[in-house]
């Protein structure tokens, strides 16, 4: 079981230092080349791998273009576009409701603000918060995914359960700097080591100060439950 530093600030900053190290290239795993479809995939990325949101967007992204075209495609031809994605069917209706809002309230441009965009369909803070970051270059707040909602509890950075609660807490402990990194190394991480299931504790560099290390540790603080 290891021993998290305190405050909170020290800890988030000895995390962050370890994973800069391990995870030097860390940056957001979705393929776009634009904000629309930056914006598209992370509406399909929700409880899906962005591995398989590459795979359907290589195709879909040469079908639709424009937001029109996304508005205008009709709800079962786009659903079958993406219908190996999770909840395709209502991840088209978002798509098709989003970028309808797009061509007529903004003009065909994806939004800027968090305000604006969290109006669009499907589209909550998390999902907001990536455009915001990698398509606009403006950072106000942290993605909190699984990864990080885990991870967090885990290394007992936060105690909070809820995204929006989660984000809010962080906001008060992670540099401004490191908003958008944060998140980034929390998810190679999640992924690499600290998986949901069976997380590899023994071949951790954050196991020593990790109370959630199952080696001494009884408990998953992002579960509460016992190992």
């Amino acid at each position: 079981m290891g021993t998290p530093l305190e405050p909170r600030e020290e800890q988030v900053e000895e995390v962050l230092d370890r994973l800069y190290e391990e995870y030097p290239d860390s940056t957001i795993s979705l393929n776009y080349s634009n904000r629309l479809e930056l914006l598209i995939a992370v509406i399909l990325s929700a409880q899906c791998t962005d591995e398989r949101v590459n795979e359907v967007c290589a195709d879909l992204f040469e079908t639709y273009e424009t937001p029109e075209e996304y508005a205008n495609a009709p709800q079962e031809e786009l659903a079958e576009a993406i219908n190996s994605i999770t909840y395709y069917n209502s991840k088209a209706e978002y798509i098709r409701s989003s970028c309808a809002d797009i061509a007529e309230k903004h003009g065909g441009e994806v939004p800027d603000t968090m305000s604006a965009l969290t109006d669009l369909a499907g589209v909550g803070r998390k999902t907001a918060n990536v455009v915001l970051q990698h398509g606009h270059d403006v950072v106000e707040g942290i993605v909190v995914d699984t990864h990080v909602q885990r991870l967090t509890r885990r290394l007992a950075i936060t105690e909070e359960e809820s995204p929006t609660k989660i984000e809010q807490d962080l906001l008060d402990v992670v540099p401004e700097d490191d908003w958008q990194q944060f998140t980034h190394l929390m998810i190679d991480h999640g992924r690499a080591t600290c998986t949901a299931i069976n997380p590899d504790c023994g071949d951790c560099v954050l196991a020593d100060i990790c109370p959630s290390e199952k080696g001494d540790g009884d408990v998953d603080l992002a579960s509460g439950e016992a190992w």
